[in-house]
């Protein structure tokens, strides 16, 4: 019961890493609100799990206050907050619309932006809280036809830091985390895998949801009590440079 007296909201929560995220945390023994665009799956998995479910569109801040509301209403408070939400969208620098961008942009960056600013209040009565900003390896390095969704991953990476430098005088920690070729509906949905894709994995295959949720349950947890403004890498090395 690492997360045992926890009250946590996850964005992106219906499937893939979110839903995996939802069911460590409540095995955890958090009390979790999860929330999402896509109700039929989010309420499902909620009354599998025995949690609670809002819609949230991650890109309005009206949706963020309801969500936080509900949470300390709920709850009695919110000591974790899990920005997991995003999309992916890769094509070449020319063919890359303006509107992709600040689609990416809005889903991946401004709303957690907007997430963080609307559960502050909450976070810092707890004394105690955690915030953990889903990033990529994107984050860390660059890939081709990537553009939007790498500046949204990088800008990821600095809004986590100084959140993380602001927040910490009232008890709350700021993390980001990178997964790195993750088996989710996120990239499956977009393009087959292929085995060129595999073979520029140190690992050499893709990692399923459940190999990224042991850190976030650390981050989530006061095992991580002296762990802030960092990034936490689950990449199966392929940030760790080229084998061959």
């Amino acid at each position: 019961m690492r997360l045992a007296g926890k009250r946590a909201l996850i964005t992106g929560a219906a499937k893939g890493m979110g839903a995996a995220h939802a069911r460590a945390f409540i095995e955890a023994g958090a009390q979790v609100l999860l929330a999402d665009v896509d109700d039929g799956a989010g309420a499902a998995l909620a009354k599998e799990l025995g949690a609670s479910y809002i819609h949230l569109d991650v890109t309005r801040a009206t949706d963020w206050d309801a969500a936080v509301a509900r949470a300390a209403s709920e709850f009695g408070g919110l000591d974790v907050l899990v920005n997991n939400a995003g999309i992916f969208a890769q094509a070449p620098l020319e063919d890359t619309t303006d509107e992709v961008w600040q689609r990416v942009l809005n889903i991946n960056l401004t709303s957690a932006f907007l997430g963080m600013r609307a559960a502050a209040g909450e976070l810092k009565k707890s004394g105690n809280a955690s915030i953990i900003n889903v990033s990529s390896t994107a984050g860390l390095e660059g890939y081709p036809g990537q553009h939007a969704y790498a500046a949204s991953k990088w800008g990821l990476r600095g809004v986590t830091k100084t959140a993380a430098l602001e927040l910490a005088e009232f008890g709350v920690r700021v993390n980001s985390l990178h997964p790195g070729a993750i088996a989710t509906p996120l990239i499956t949905a977009f393009r087959e895998v292929t085995e060129e894709d595999l073979s520029g994995n140190t690992l050499e295959r893709f990692a399923r949801p459940e190999e990224v949720t042991g850190l976030m349950v650390f981050l989530a947890s006061d095992e991580s009590s002296f762990c802030t403004g960092a990034e936490y890498v689950v990449d199966g090395g392929i940030t760790a440079g080229t084998r061959y």
